[in-house]
Formats: C-alpha cells, sequence, structure tokens
C-alpha cells in the first residue's frame, strides 16, 4: 500500500507539472483527521485570485481524486467545507504523508486548480498487541545475553503518536532491547541476563507494556509466560534467509504462494519444528495462511494490486525446545487488467440552449482506470453521428462540444454514450449516458395551415356572426409557442376593416360586425397576424378573403315604363300595323346578381287580353293581330316582371297603348327609308335635321293655335301626353338577362306618333322625369329617331268631314291649318332616332 500511495504521489505530482496553464495554482491546506462534518478548511477564493461570484458563475465543481467525496464547496462564498469525517489510518495506512486530492475545475473558460490537503494524525489509536498473552519455552541452560523476539504492538498512528517504547515488569532473570528497523518501526527483545535454573523457578510471568507519543499518551499491554525446560542446543535454520516470489492479484484462496523450510539438528521434541508469523501486520494474517506444520503460505483474502504492489512478512521457525529461527519472505503481487474504466462526469450542459454557438461545452468528464501500465491507459470515444465532438484535455480529461447547429424542433434530446477502453488484455470497455436537453429559443415564426383562407358570408347577416377560423402553429415550446391572432390595420371598401371584422386572440375565430350588403360590397380581404409569445416575438400574415354571397332581397325595378311614376306613359300604335308589330319595349333591371337577377316578363292583364303580347325574356311588346275598328282607342296593359330568386320576387307597371290613323304615305316612306338607312351615319344625320326643323314647325304651328283658341274663346281640347322615352339600356339577349342592367337592349327603334290638340294644343322640351340609370358605357353616343304624326278626335274626324262637304278637298289643308271650333288641325312629324340614354321628351 505504501508503494502504491507513492506511485499514486507521483502521477500526481507527473500531473501538475503537465497542466501548463489549465491548472494555474496548486493550494495546499492541512486539516487533523477526526474533524466533524461541516468544520471549514479553507476560503479558496483569495488563494485562487478569484471575486465574489466568480465561482458560481464559472460553474464550479470540486472533483475528488479519491473515491469518496470528503470535501464540498461553497461556490458562493468559496468556503471550502468537510463534507465526511476522515479517518487518517483508515485512509493512508502507514504511509506518513497523507494528502487528499482534489480539483477545483472552472468552465468558460477551462481552468482546472489543484487542491492538495494534508491530513494530520491525531493520537486516537493506543498499541495493541495481536493476543493477550504470549507463551515462551526457554531451555534451562541458554546462555546469558540470549535473545528471544517478542511480538511488537502494533499503533496505526504515525510519528510522535505511534510506539515508542516498551517496558517490562521488575524480574531479576530479563530485560528489554528495544531496536528500530530501517522503516522507522520498533521491534522488541527479551534478553536473559542471569542463567537459569529450572529447579529453582520453573515459571516466569512478566507484562510488557507499548508506550506511545502522543498527548494524552497511550500504552497498550501483554502478559509474557515463560516455561523453563530441559537443555536443547540446537536452534532452527531456515534453507533461505530470505525468499522472494510473484503472485498474480485476484488469485483464488488457497493458491499457493511459497513454502518455507527449516531445519533442526537436535533430536527428539527438540527437532519437531513449527512455523509462526512474527512481527506482522494484522492484514498479513488477514490475507496468508501460514501452516504451522509444513510452512506452506497460501491465499487467505483478497489480493488486489490496486491496494499493495507487495507484501513482506518474517517466519519463525520454533523447534520443540523453545529455540526459534527466523526468515523474510518478500510477496511482489503482479498487476493483472481487473479494473474497467471510470468515468466521472464532472458537468454536464442540459438543457442546453438550441442556438448555442460552436465548441459550446457540453459535458466535462474525466476517465481513470486504476490498473497500471498497459492495463491503465484508456481510450474515449462517443457516437459518431451526434452534433458533439470529443476533445482531450490533459490527465484524461475530456470535454464533449458543439461542433453542428442545434435544432430543438428536429431533436428535442440527445442521449450520449460515452465509452472508455483500456488497452489491457483482454480490454475492459465502460460506458456512461447522459441525457441532454434541448432548451428551445423563439427560431419559429407561427405558421398557418393554409396559404390564404376564403370565407363566404351570406348578406344581410347578424352582427356577430362567426364567419371562420384561421389557425397558426408554432414548432417551438411553451412561451414562444403560445399564438395569438390580431387584425392588421388596413381598409375595406373604404372603410377600416376592424369596422367589418373582429377576432379572437386567443383561438383566431373571426366574427362579422355588422350586416353587410352584397349590392354595396361584394368582398373583401382581411389580413390576419399571427405572433408568438417569444421575446422578441415572430409573426407571420395570411390574407382571408371574405366573399359576400347574394340573396334575393331586392324586387326588379322598371326603367320603361317607369315604376312609380305619377305620369301615366302612353305608346302610339298604328291601327294598320300587322300582327308581330314591336309596340314598346318593357325594361327592368334587378340590383341583385345571378340567378336571382334573371327577369322574366308577362302580362299580368291587359283591356284585350288577345291583342297584345309580350316576350318572356326581352319585354317587347308586340300585336297579336292587327288591329280592327272595334278594338277600343285606349289599351291598358299591366305587365309584370319576375326574377329566379328563392323565393321570387315581383314587381308590375302600367303601360298605355293608344292606336291610332292617319299616317301618310310620304310618311310612310320616310320612315321606311330611315329605318332602312339607319345605320348609315351620313344618312342618319340629314334625318335629324329634318326632324328638328319639323319639330320647330310644329311648335311655331300650336303657338298659333293657342293664341286662336285664347282669341275665340272656344271649348278647351284635350291635351293627349305624350310618350316619355327612358335612355337607352345595354342590349340583352332574347335568351338571357344581363344580371347587372336588366333586360334593356342597347340599342332600339321605335315609331312614334305624336298629335295635336285644339287650338290650343302646345308642344314643349321638358325636362326628365326620372333620374338616368348608368347601365351601359356612358361614351357611347346613341342617335335618336323620333316619329311624330298626328291624331284626331272623333269630334276632330266630324269636324273635318263638314268642312270638306263645305269647301271640297282642295281647302283641307287650310282648314286644317286654321281649325274650326272644337276641331284642330292635323299635325303629322315624322322622326326616326335611337333613343339615347339620356334623352327624354314630353309633349303637351
Amino acid at each position: 500500500m505504501e508503494n502504491s500511495f507513492r506511485i499514486r504521489q507521483g502521477l500526481y505530482l507527473l500531473f501538475f507539472l503537465s497542466l501548463s496553464g489549465v491548472v494555474c495554482v496548486s493550494i495546499r491546506y492541512s486539516l487533523p483527521e477526526e474533524k466533524k462534518s461541516g468544520s471549514l478548511v479553507a476560503n479558496v477564493l483569495k488563494d485562487l485570485k478569484l471575486g465574489p461570484g466568480e465561482l458560481s458563475a464559472r460553474r464550479a465543481q470540486l472533483v475528488s481524486k479519491s473515491s469518496k467525496q470528503y470535501f464540498q464547496l461553497d461556490t458562493y462564498s468559496g468556503n471550502l467545507f468537510v463534507n465526511d469525517k476522515i479517518d487518517r489510518e483508515a485512509l493512508c495506512g502507514e504511509i506518513n504523508s497523507c494528502f487528499l486530492l482534489s480539483e477545483i475545475v472552472l468552465q468558460n473558460p477551462l481552468k482546472i486548480y489543484s487542491i492538495e490537503v494534508q491530513i494530520k494524525d491525531v493520537n486516537d489509536h493506543s498499541p495493541e498487541f495481536s493476543k493477550n498473552e504470549f507463551n515462551l519455552e526457554i531451555p534451562e541452560h541458554v546462555p546469558i545475553d540470549s535473545r528471544f523476539s517478542l511480538e511488537s504492538a502494533q499503533d496505526t498512528d504515525l510519528g510522535e503518536n505511534s510506539i515508542q517504547n516498551y517496558t517490562l515488569s521488575p524480574n531479576g532473570n530479563f530485560r528489554l532491547d528495544v531496536q528500530s528497523d530501517e522503516f522507522g518501526s520498533k521491534y522488541v527483545d527479551l534478553v536473559l541476563e542471569k542463567s537459569l535454573d529450572r529447579e529453582k523457578e520453573a515459571q516466569f510471568v512478566l507484562t510488557l507494556t507499548a508506550v506511545d507519543g502522543g498527548m494524552p499518551q497511550r500504552t497498550g499491554t501483554v502478559q509474557i509466560n515463560i516455561n523453563v525446560l530441559d537443555n536443547n542446543d540446537n536452534f532452527p535454520q531456515f534453507t533461505q534467509p530470505e525468499y522472494k516470489v510473484n503472485l498474480k492479484e485476484n488469485s483464488p484462496r488457497g493458491t499457493l504462494v511459497a513454502k518455507v523450510e527449516a531445519r533442526d539438528l537436535d533430536f527428539g521434541s527438540n527437532a519437531q519444528i513449527s512455523y509462526s508469523f512474527h512481527r506482522v501486520p494484522e492484514k498479513i494474517r488477514h490475507l496468508f495462511h501460514l501452516n504451522e506444520n509444513t510452512g506452506e503460505i497460501t491465499v487467505l483474502g483478497p489480493i488486489d494490486y490496486e491496494k499493495e504492489t507487495n507484501y513482506y512478512m518474517n517466519i519463525k521457525a520454533t523447534d520443540g525446545g523453545g529455540l526459534s529461527g527466523h526468515c523474510k519472505v518478500l510477496v511482489e503481487i503482479e498487476d493483472e487488467n481487473d479494473n474497467p474504466p471510470e468515468i466521472s462526469v464532472i458537468s454536464v450542459t442540459s438543457p442546453l440552449a438550441e442556438d448555442s454557438s460552436i465548441d459550446t461545452l457540453v459535458v466535462l468528464f474525466s476517465v481513470t482506470d486504476r490498473d497500471f501500465g498497459d492495463n491503465g491507459r484508456t481510450s474515449c470515444s462517443v457516437e459518431m453521428n451526434l452534433p458533439f465532438l470529443l476533445k482531450t484535455t490533459v490527465n484524461n480529461y475530456y470535454q464533449l462540444v458543439t461542433q453542428r447547429p442545434l435544432d430543438r424542433e428536429k431533436v428535442p434530446e440527445y442521449n450520449i454514450t460515452i465509452t472508455a477502453t483500456d488497452r489491457g488484455s483482454p480490454k475492459l470497455t465502460m460506458k456512461r449516458t447522459n441525457t441532454v436537453l434541448i432548451s428551445d429559443i423563439n427560431d419559429n415564426s407561427p405558421v398557418f395551415e393554409k396559404t390564404k383562407y376564403e370565407m363566404q358570408l351570406w348578406e344581410n347577416n347578424i352582427p356577430g356572426l362567426l364567419m371562420g377560423s384561421v389557425h397558426a402553429v408554432d414548432l417551438d415550446m411553451e412561451q414562444n409557442a403560445q399564438v395569438t391572432y390580431s387584425l392588421v390595420p388596413g381598409n375595406a371598401s373604404g372603410a377600416p376593416v376592424a369596422s367589418y371584422v373582429s377576432i379572437n386572440s386567443e383561438n383566431g375565430n373571426l366574427y362579422v360586425l355588422r350586416s353587410l350588403d352584397y349590392e354595396q360590397i361584394k368582398e373583401f380581404q382581411v389580413t390576419v397576424r399571427a405572433s408568438d409569445g417569444g421575446s422578441p416575438p415572430l409573426s407571420s400574415d395570411v390574407v382571408v378573403r371574405v366573399v359576400i354571397l347574394d340573396e334575393n332581397d331586392n324586387a326588379p325595378f322598371f326603367l320603361y315604363p317607369l315604376q312609380n311614376s305619377t305620369s301615366p306613359c302612353n305608346d302610339l300604335v298604328p291601327k294598320s300595323v300587322e300582327a308581330g308589330y314591336l309596340v314598346a319595349k318593357v325594361v327592368a333591371v334587378d340590383g341583385d346578381s345571378g340567378q336571382n337577377s334573371w327577369l322574366s316578363y308577362e302580362l299580368l292583364k291587359a283591356t284585350d287580353p288577345g291583342l297584345f303580347s309580350i316576350g318572356a325574356q326581352n319585354g317587347e311588346v308586340k300585336t297579336r293581330r292587327p288591329l280592327t275598328e272595334r278594338d277600343t282607342n285606349k289599351q291598358r296593359l299591366i305587365i309584370l316582371v319576375r326574377d329566379n330568386g328563392h323565393p321570387p320576387q315581383t314587381s308590375t307597371a302600367t303601360l298605355n297603348i293608344l292606336p291610332v290613323d292617319g299616317f301618310s304615305d310620304p310618311y310612310l316612306d320616310i320612315a321606311s327609308v330611315s329605318h332602312e338607312t339607319s345605320e348609315e351615319d351620313g344618312s342618319l344625320t340629314m334625318y335629324l335635321v329634318i326632324c328638328l326643323a319639323a319639330v320647330s314647325f310644329v311648335f311655331l304651328i300650336c303657338i298659333i293655335l293657342f293664341v286662336v283658341i285664347k282669341m275665340h274663346k272656344k271649348e278647351s281640347s284635350f291635351i293627349t301626353a305624350l310618350p316619355q322615352f327612358p335612355p337607352a339600356l345595354p342590349e340583352i339577349p332574347e335568351s338571357g338577362v344581363d344580371s347587372q342592367s336588366g333586360s334593356l337592349s342597347r340599342t332600339y327603334h321605335y315609331d312614334v306618333c305624336l298629335t295635336g290638340g285644339s287650338l290650343s294644343s302646345e308642344f314643349r322640351f321638358l325636362r326628365p322625369l326620372i333620374p338616368v340609370f348608368s347601365m351601359g358605357d356612358p361614351n357611347i353616343s346613341e342617335n335618336h329617331r323620333i316619329s311624330s304624326v298626328s291624331q284626331e278626335t272623333p269630334e276632330e274626324v266630324e269636324c273635318r268631314k263638314q268642312r270638306e262637304q263645305a269647301r271640297g278637298a282642295v281647302s283641307e289643308d287650310s282648314a286644317a291649318r286654321s281649325g274650326g271650333p272644337g276641331c284642330a288641325g292635323n299635325q303629322a312629324i315624322t322622326a326616326n332616332a335611337n333613343i339615347g340614354q339620356n334623352d327624354w321628351l314630353s309633349y303637351q
């Protein structure tokens, strides 16, 4: 054990010299043994020249180099305390200098400081003999100054606390001779001072006392029984004064170590030799057995090279006459690779931040092997597929550091298996697994489940209605993964989006804040932002498209005849028309869209149901048969328009149709030519000029008639309200209806007959009676065609016949111009034009 400790001391010294700057300071303290747990050893801050709190900040670790942790370090104050009671004798045995070696390991950067604590011996053990009494047999004729070796006492204390002297109880025949060997151990011999005479005194009882030098002084005693025998002339003699043998450690019990042999020249009982251990430590008796008859030394207890590399023992041979001889046996222990490497983890950084830089310390550990030579040399490794690198420092210290970036979202933890292998034969291996958790940082933005959301909402909704929900996922954890939702400020249809929509910040539910009208807003977009709870927070945006679905909440509206108008709408039709003649075109629109705006027309009620028909899709009113004299002079049609919604909505309008006659051939020719050449721009311009001149002429005639009527104070003639023409609307095919503009065609033709009344009739331009509904391109110029003919009342017809009889056919035109009482001249104005969007004419 002594040699083993010296070897370790040398290795520690070599370690201290090889640190080359890693270990900056080697500090030595002293401490008496048997100190209680919690006793202060020293404060290391001043000796290490470190500031307050630096030990804690640099994650200081106290690493014991022995198998037990005898000290503890307070990293805040720097005080070094006794962690467990220390027994120097159990720790170091008979070694004078007893040290406990520890290391203080600091990280960031790595520094290793050596701490040596010398354990001082205290006198806590008394000298002890192996037996309570010794028996000696001495022949009576032995010469004076013959020496008889006695068993030495054992004191585990050292130095002054060990055995310093022996004393013998007073007697007249024997004295003590105390000597020291090369190791400082004291041995005692019993020396004969006066010849023995068995006949006078056959037995002596003496007391041997061992005294140590401690304070207070401790003693141990043993009784010596001496029997005086008859004469024995020869001492036993060993064949070798010293035996040297080699023994492998871990040899099983009963293994033969050596065999000693002694011879005695006497005869009989004086030649019978017995063997025994002489002046050997108690541990020798526990490890080896000596056969007292044969002198064979065998293994009794476990032989461990790491505890003792050799054993030294004295063997005594005693014959039957009490004479003895001595020899020495040196047993050298051969090392076996019986100790696997030991992995001591000093520090583990767990959890480890996933944004740790390269070369960040993860695990700091040391590897030791109690074997020696190749059996004690070790190598260390970790798995290759880890993002860590193993670095060797000094004295079998290893650092496991990061070598690649970490990503907690991919690998949240690592089970790192450290493998240490020695170079013995066979090789021994030790594995240790450490779990390193990866701590989360806020490096992932929330991600929405969809790149774009679309939500549909029926118009006329209830405010506060749930439209839908958005959801985002954050791959981080805990606070960094808590997602909150908000609306990104913006506008929708000229108003802030916050006035349309609100969002639940926790679950992403979207609610509409007010009732929406499809006819005002058909869709809008909202940008939703998802933010996590990290620091700084990360966010991502997604666009939510809100589509308003149309409901059938708008009834069709008549543009012609104008719905809800206070003035009746009259259309003129010649009495001579054939079946299929286009009388008028009813135009209606619906504010809804899609199939809700598909309109269909039907004739709800008519003065003569068989006379007129209406196109279900285009709203064209046509004659079903030629007009006859039996047909009334005023036909009243009630027209219904119905949309295609569910349920459908309807509207009605009234159209008055006045059958007239009196169209002249020139008018018909001009009308025919105008109809055929209406698509030619040059001809149309000419007809417009003619129409304007005719209107001016009619206006002048009306003024003259009005003046004549006032002068003669005749009865007033009725005034027929002339048609009011709506603006032209976009053309709609027969088979369908435009979803925005109803059923009015972009261009269409009318033949309009205008009748003059009595002398009080007048002609004038009137302002538009209804607002203009822009259904087409406002830049498109529309040409107008106006046809005007005079219409005669029954009274006028009768008056005209009377004048013809009196004046003849020649004066018919003048009579028409001058007119008589109750008769009005017939005026015929023919025009042909396309009705524009903003051109309205009214005649009275």
